[in-house]
């Protein structure tokens, strides 16, 4: 295996827990819905938490990563309900 499909799938792995995390505390959702708000919470979690210069005392790299990614994906869902609005 390559080492970019590895790292993309490590990507999906951390993006689908996060996902269900914020899922489980926003309500709602499905399998598809936390995996593209969790994908997307990454980014804008790593984002938001850089931009408040925020650095969270966890040693694992990937259990740091899947709470970054569920603070964004909360965030993601918070945003697109107001939209919908």
């Amino acid at each position: 295996m390559s080492q970019d499909l590895v790292q993309l799938l490590i990507l999906l792995g951390i993006g689908l827990v996060a996902g269900w995390l914020a899922g489980l505390v926003m309500g709602g959702g499905g399998l598809l819905r936390n995996l593209i708000a969790g994908v997307i919470g990454v980014f804008v979690g790593g984002y938001v938490l850089k931009l408040a210069a925020v650095n969270l005392p966890i040693d694992n790299p990937y259990l740091s990563q899947i709470i970054t990614g569920a603070i964004g994906a909360v965030i993601v869902i918070v945003v697109a309900r107001l939209i919908a609005r």
